[in-house]
């Protein structure tokens, strides 16, 4: 279960940067009150917890 929600935490992850480089648009930001608002900070946050997560995970595939 922690590697799915890791997993969709991560593609919302992506999909913010890849508006941010195709458009200049912060979709995170725009949505919680800015890019600098702690509630979209405490995002950011979780986002690249899962990420170092998702790295974990990737290290053990080899292992499953």
């Amino acid at each position: 279960m922690l590697k799915k929600i890791a997993l969709i935490l991560v593609i919302i992850g992506a999909i913010n940067w890849g508006s941010i480089g195709l458009f200049r648009l912060d979709l995170v930001g725009s949505i919680f009150g800015g890019t600098y608002a702690m509630i979209s900070r405490i995002i950011f946050t979780i986002v690249g917890i899962a990420g170092l997560y998702s790295i974990y995970t990737l290290t053990t595939l080899r292992d499953e």
